[in-house]
């Protein structure tokens, strides 16, 4: 079967260099720009799935749990299967985190590990990772804080850039109308 490579990218950083900011940055991509996706649901949970790992890596149980709610109601067994991956065990591993939290128990982060099926998507997957210089199933270095605390430290300024310019904007077409 043939992947996007934006999917391929994700499996990659997903259990490779576990830098779950850049496997939501990824597949939001993809998915904004292929709107009439059939599988766009299933890209939504997925970058769900992505950020509750990363919440909960940081300590952010209430930011995991509402992550994991969604990404549960968007992922099932059967499509996770026609992704390659082993639906059964991901279902089992997000729902087991999901229902701790929900109970409260913290029990110590454990980076959760997406069973690729499909040989040809994991042969990209590790080749990927070799190029990324990551270990295809490492887990997460938990003293990298430019990885556990990324949305923190990154660079925003085209963001805040692109949202003075709207801003602007807005405020041009309420004066000419």
């Amino acid at each position: 079967m043939n992947y996007p490579s934006a999917y391929v990218s994700y499996l990659a950083e997903f259990n490779g260099t576990r830098d779950f900011f850049e496997c939501h940055e990824l597949l939001e991509e993809y998915w904004k720009e292929h709107p009439g996706d059939p599988r766009a649901l299933l890209w939504v949970g997925l970058i769900q799935l992505a950020v509750g790992q990363y919440h909960e890596r940081r300590g952010n149980a209430k930011g995991a749990l509402k992550m994991y709610e969604k990404a549960l109601g968007k992922l099932d067994r059967s499509s996770l299967e026609r992704l390659g991956l082993d639906g059964t065990r991901a279902i089992a591993d997000l729902s087991r985190r999901y229902n701790n939290l929900q109970m409260g128990q913290s029990p110590p982060y454990q980076d959760i590990t997406l069973i690729v099926k499909d040989p040809e998507l994991e042969r990209q997957c590790i080749q990927l990772c070799q190029s990324l210089q990551a270990e295809w199933g490492s887990s997460s270095p938990m003293d990298a804080d430019a990885l556990i605390h990324r949305h923190k430290l990154r660079d925003r300024s085209d963001v805040l850039a692109e949202r003075a310019a709207a801003i602007e904007t807005k405020k041009r077409n309420r004066t000419a109308e």
